[in-house]
Order: C-alpha cells, then sequence, then structure tokens
C-alpha cells in the first residue's frame, strides 16, 4: 500500500471518528507528507526520513508544535500499523525522535502575595476597577499563597 493511499484511508477514520477541528489540525502535515513521500510504500520510509520531515516542517515552530506535529505522524503510523495488522515497528518510536521532539517543560504560574493584593485593591480610581479587585481578593487558592 502506498502512503498515499494509507493517508486516504486515515482521513475517512478520522472524519468517523474524530471532531472537525482535530482532522482540520492534522491536514497540512499529511498534505506536505503525501506530497514528499505519497508513491512509497509506508513501511519503506524509515526514521531518519521523519526527521528530516520533521525538522524542515516545523523548523521555525515552537516546541509544542513540533511535539504535536510528531505526535500527528505517530500516530498516522499506529493506525496503519494496527489496520494492516503488520509486524513491523513505528518507525517513530525511535529514542532519538522522541528525545528530538519531547515535551516542553511547563512554566510555572507565578503565585501573588496577600500584600500586593492589598496593593492593587487600594490603589484603584475607579469604583468598577476596586470591585475586580476585591474578587480577586476572594479567591485565596488561586492567587496568592497563605
Amino acid at each position: 500500500m502506498t502512503l498515499k493511499e494509507a493517508i486516504t484511508l486515515f482521513g475517512y477514520h478520522q472524519r468517523s471518528n474524530l471532531r472537525a477541528r482535530t482532522v482540520r489540525s492534522y491536514q497540512p502535515l499529511l498534505q506536505r507528507f503525501e506530497v514528499q513521500f505519497g508513491e512509497r510504500s509506508f513501511d519503506s520510509i524509515g526514521s531518519d526520513e521523519i526527521f528530516q520531515f520533521l525538522e524542515t516542517f516545523t523548523g521555525n515552530h515552537s516546541r509544542s508544535t513540533r511535539r504535536l506535529r510528531y505526535a500527528q505522524l505517530k500516530a498516522l503510523f499506529n493506525f496503519l500499523i494496527d489496520k494492516c495488522n503488520l509486524n513491523m515497528e513505528n518507525p517513530c518510536d525511535t529514542p532519538f525522535l522522541s528525545k528530538a521532539f519531547k515535551t516542553p517543560k511547563q512554566v510555572a504560574r507565578r503565585i501573588l502575595d496577600r500584600e500586593i493584593v492589598e496593593e492593587l485593591i487600594y490603589n484603584t480610581q475607579t469604583l468598577r476597577d476596586r470591585l475586580t479587585s476585591m474578587f480577586l481578593k476572594s479567591v485565596p487558592l488561586i492567587l496568592f499563597s497563605t
């Protein structure tokens, strides 16, 4: 089965099982992947070719976008291996690819101190701003540590 046929099969599966927004998010990746590898058999594509493709496709994007595109391509191969009952490994499962497109670390949220919130309340100029600030003070678990 060529990659073009496999992507068509994957598209039918997506349209029947996933939300339209999810299907739309896959389209740019799958279109470019089909243009580059469309006439080849999908089991002949190696991890080094996938790495080169992802690097050119997501070169100047954020780390989270790069990880998303890697996960989408991995999902495509997982689907094809599962549906075609193939006894092959996913070329996206290599440690090299998973490290190159790993999940970015989450940034810790900044917690406001009680003194800062009280200063915000007392330094407001309008009644609307004061009410908004007082509401912020009433949510102690989210905004500041006690």
